[in-house]
């Protein structure tokens, strides 16, 4: 298993051209070096990037790759999950990640879903034990959850309709995650929570995305990547330690697995793996 003993999973973005999708497949081809158990592809909010997750999730399986389609039901009816679930199976894809979903801005919560576990419950009813479901997890707690036990209510909710495995929100703090871990034990619910990583290859970019999901930065690495400035080599050697460091944290820990945010770059997710071995 990629000179780790432990499975690893990939996740990328669907390209949003033919040179982004040639691109991609570069970074696909250095990536499955590190023997991949599958690799997902993310949606966009409303549906607006589906064909997109489509015809990436096709590449990947056309490599010879098991790959997870990312299925969020925010704005869908039955009949719409019903169909993408066909064409989904059509394709040999044997692996979902239920999600939510974005609301897009000034959306109402249209739509015969309102909460993933409802997802996760129509698609075990319509089609059995015919996907793996991965469900999505919050070890520093979901943006919009009204208190942290009941996140972790809605978190059992899920699982207890039919979810397989959990791949968590990132997060750079160990003991968030193995705190979640031990609550949701409590709580009933012992299926894989496979951490979730992203790599630092850029400062501002992880900032954006950490302030937009709520994920939350530790002040000293905030403050270390500020002090950088604009020296990308630097940026990049810190986030090599402090991700290979809280990667073996996790390991040491006993997780059920890794699942690289790779933001379609191959680089950081292949040292951080190399590092490990």
């Amino acid at each position: 298993m990629s000179g780790l003993k432990l499975p690893i999973s990939l996740e990328f973005f669907p390209p949003k051209t033919p040179e982004g999708a040639e691109k991609l497949r570069a970074v696909r081809e250095k990536l499955y070096a590190l023997k991949p158990e599958f690799c997902s592809v993310t949606y966009g909010a409303g549906g607006s990037t589906q064909e997109g997750t489509f015809s990436t999730v096709s590449a990947i399986l056309s490599e010879g790759v098991a790959a997870a389609s990312h299925f969020s039901c925010i704005g869908a009816t039955k009949a719409t999950v019903r169909e993408e679930l066909a064409t989904l199976q059509a394709m040999g894809v044997k692996r979902l990640v239920a999600l939510r979903g974005d609301l897009p801005s000034g959306y109402g919560a249209g739509g015969e879903f309102h909460y993933a576990s409802d997802l996760v419950a129509f698609i075990r009813a319509e089609t059995g034990d015919d996907f793996h479901i991965e469900v999505a997890a919050y070890p520093e707690i979901h943006p919009q959850a009204k208190s942290p036990e009941s996140d972790l209510q809605a978190f059992a909710t899920k699982v207890k309709a039919g979810a397989n495995s959990a791949i968590t929100q990132y997060f750079y703090n160990s003991d968030a995650y193995f705190r979640f871990v031990d609550d949701v034990y409590k709580l009933g619910v012992d299926v894989p929570v496979v951490p979730g990583i992203m790599p630092i290859s850029s400062s501002s970019q992880l900032l954006r995305f950490s302030d937009a999901c709520g994920a939350e930065i530790p002040r000293w690495i905030r403050l270390r990547l500020q002090g950088y400035g604009d020296d990308i080599a630097s940026i990049k050697a810190f986030g090599l330690d402090v991700v290979s460091d809280l990667c073996e944290q996790l390991i040491n820990g006993g997780v059920p697995g890794i699942h690289f945010y790779t933001m379609n770059q191959s680089a950081a997710t292949s040292e951080i793996v190399e590092r490990l071995k």
